[in-house]
C-alpha cells in the first residue's frame, strides 16, 4: 500500500489546502498529514489564528486525509516515516531541498503549491482591510471633533 505523509500548519484552510491534498491522496492509497502543534508554530516564530484541535478537525474533515497526526518537532518526521511505513514524503516546494535527508526512508516529492492563494496572503490581506478600517475610522472621528469644536464658538 502506497502511503503519503505531508506536513503543515493548516491555518484558514483554503482551496490551496484542498488542491494539495487532492494532490497528494491521488499519489497513493492512505494520506496521513502531521499538523503543527501551537507549541511547535511559536518555535517556528509562526501564529496560527486557529488552534491545533481546531486545525486537525478541519483538515480530518477533508475527504482526501485518512488521518492527521500532531507535529510537535522538526525531528520526528524519520520517527513517522518509519512508525507509519511511509512510501512518499511530499510537501510544498516552498521547502524544496530541506527534506532530502529523508530519501534515505522513503521517496520526496516537492509539489507546486496553488498559485494566487496562500494564508500569508489571506492574513496580509485581512490585515491591511482592518488597518485601513481604523484610518478611515481615526479619520472619521477627527472630522467628528473639528465639527464639534467648530460648532462651540
Amino acid at each position: 500500500m502506497k502511503k503519503i505523509l505531508t506536513y503543515g500548519t493548516f491555518d484558514l484552510f483554503h482551496v490551496g489546502h484542498v488542491r494539495l491534498l487532492k494532490r497528494l491522496s491521488e499519489m497513493g492509497e492512505q494520506l496521513i498529514v502531521g499538523i503543527s502543534t501551537d507549541e511547535f508554530n511559536k518555535i517556528k516564530g509562526k501564529e496560527s489564528i486557529f488552534s491545533y484541535e481546531e486545525r486537525s478537525e478541519i483538515v480530518s474533515a477533508c475527504k482526501y486525509v485518512d488521518l492527521v497526526i500532531p507535529e510537535h518537532n522538526w525531528e520526528q518526521k524519520v520517527n513517522d516515516i518509519q512508525k507509519y511505513d511511509i512510501t512518499t514524503f511530499a510537501i510544498g516546494n516552498d521547502w524544496e531541498g530541506k527534506f532530502d535527508f529523508l530519501s534515505d526512508y522513503c521517496n520526496v516529492k516537492y509539489l507546486e503549491r496553488t498559485e494566487n492563494i496562500s494564508t500569508t496572503d489571506i492574513k496580509k490581506s485581512i490585515t491591511k482591510i482592518r488597518n485601513e478600517g481604523l484610518v478611515k475610522l481615526e479619520e472619521t472621528v477627527s472630522e467628528i471633533k473639528n465639527i464639534l469644536d467648530a460648532l462651540k464658538y
